[in-house]
Order: structure tokens, then sequence, then C-alpha cells
């Protein structure tokens, strides 16, 4: 598992647009030196170029709610 930024995510992007599936592989194999195998990169290439993104939260899903706290069980009276 690995992040990728937004900066490295267009960077692919552009490649994989600009110059095939092949091209974009290197490219990410030039940010990411640990990925070797050209089969795992082609399926990580694939899903990086198709990312979208977040859309913005829909209105009034920016508050806050406030759960209330759990009661506690009565002790049994001794």
């Amino acid at each position: 598992m690995f992040c990728v930024d937004e900066e490295t995510a267009a960077a692919i992007r552009r490649v994989f647009n600009e110059k095939g599936e092949l091209s974009a592989v290197v490219e990410l194999r030039r940010h990411f030196l640990l990925i070797t195998d050209n089969v795992r990169g082609r399926e990580c290439v694939r899903i990086i170029a198709a990312w979208q993104p977040v859309p913005p939260p829909a209105k009034g899903a920016d508050r806050v709610v406030r759960l209330k706290p759990r009661r506690r069980p009565s002790a049994a009276p001794r």
C-alpha cells in the first residue's frame, strides 16, 4: 500500500493521457522505486488515472451531531 499526493497523481494522469499506459507505469515507477512489477504497476496506473475529485459536502453536512453519553447501569442495592 502507498499514498499518492495530488502532484504525483496529476503527473501520472498527464503521461497516461499523452503517451499511454506503459509510459505512465514508467512515471509511476520513477516516483515509487519499490514497484518493480509492470503488471502491478499497470493496475495502479489505471486506478490513479480513473480517480475523480471528491465532491464537496452537501449543504448542512458540515454540522456536528452531538451524541448523548451512555447511561451507566445503576449499581444493584446492597
